[in-house]
């Protein structure tokens, strides 16, 4: 499926930008966030641990052949018949070195098999650091150096950073709110502090949503909180992720049926229709973002504000 977003790159005319790197007949070295690889320029055969790695790289043009498969819905944009090379946190070692790829990417979840994981094949960590959109940036033009796609990716990131620009003024002046995850019928809320990029640095730290409150654990899965939390702090917005539907919990209760009761039809946010429920592959699975989901992101905030 091409998306809006590809048919924009395919027909931009744009000044290759030169990036860094040290350029061997038909190699690269590139750094990443554990050191740095000597990759083949235009891998033919590439693995990918990293679910923002082949959004951005079919965003790109560039196909990748193994991934470890999902329990809940796939995006469009993820090939049906990618190799399976075992779960994030457990490598299928034995598929990588008889598969021998090009290229591996590793991020996130999967950043501790970096060690082993070199040896076996060039291996680049593409893991998000603190700040959102740096990362991406960052991690878009790698892969751009690696593929030669530099002309596409300065494209796409320059859309990306208009949208934001657009964007954030609307949302710091629109009220405050707080992004809630539901799992198991039970509530979490995610801390605007959390250094985890992907879980509402987006929302929190490139958009500027005012936190109802700052003082929230900083722990993976959020710290638990009540109903009667949420209606004695009232946050004008409250978005939420439905994590049972990320990772395709069976039998599990929706999130919307879970927030259907008598408090917190008392909330602000219910009465004014500003309980958002966000897309919960890109904003739980995705430990980042990469360019098709960013926008998919962004398409959901701009929606909710429009509305």
């Amino acid at each position: 499926m091409i998306n809006h977003y590809s048919r924009r790159i395919a027909i931009a005319a744009l000044t290759v930008f030169t990036l860094t790197g040290t350029v061997g007949a038909q190699q690269l070295s590139v750094e990443h966030a554990q050191g740095t690889t000597t990759v083949d320029a235009n891998p033919e055969v590439v693995f990918s641990y990293d679910y923002a790695s082949i959004d951005t790289l079919a965003t790109l043009g560039v196909e990748v052949h193994g991934a470890p498969p999902l329990a809940g819905a796939a995006p469009d944009w993820l090939p049906s018949d990618l190799i399976n090379v075992g779960s994030l946190f457990e490598p299928d070692y034995e598929t990588i070195n008889a598969e021998q790829p090009d290229l591996v990417i590793i991020g996130g979840r999967s950043a501790e098999t970096y060690p082993e994981m070199s040896r076996l094949a060039p291996t680049v960590d593409v893991t998000f650091g603190s700040d959102f959109y740096s990362s991406l940036q960052a991690n878009t033009r790698l892969l751009a150096e690696i593929f030669d796609k530099e002309a596409e990716a300065e494209f796409a990131l320059s859309d990306i950073q208009a949208r934001i620009d657009s964007l954030s003024e609307q949302v710091q002046s629109g009220g405050d709110g707080l992004l809630l995850m539901v799992s198991g019928g039970s509530l979490s809320l995610l801390s605007p502090n959390n250094a985890r990029a992907g879980r509402g640095a987006l929302l929190y730290q490139v958009l500027g949503l005012p936190p109802t409150i700052d003082d929230i654990e900083s722990a993976t899965h959020g710290e638990p909180v009540s109903f009667e939390f949420l209606l004695r702090y009232d946050p004008d917005w409250l978005f939420v992720i439905d994590r049972d539907a990320a990772v395709g919990t069976e039998a599990a209760q929706p999130a919307a049926a879970v927030l259907d009761n008598e408090l917190m039809r008392q909330t602000s946010a219910w009465q004014n229709d500003r309980i958002v429920y966000l897309d919960a592959f890109n904003w739980y699975i995705i430990t980042g973002a990469g360019l098709s989901s960013a926008n998919a992101m962004l398409d959901e905030i701009e929606a909710a504000y429009s509305r």
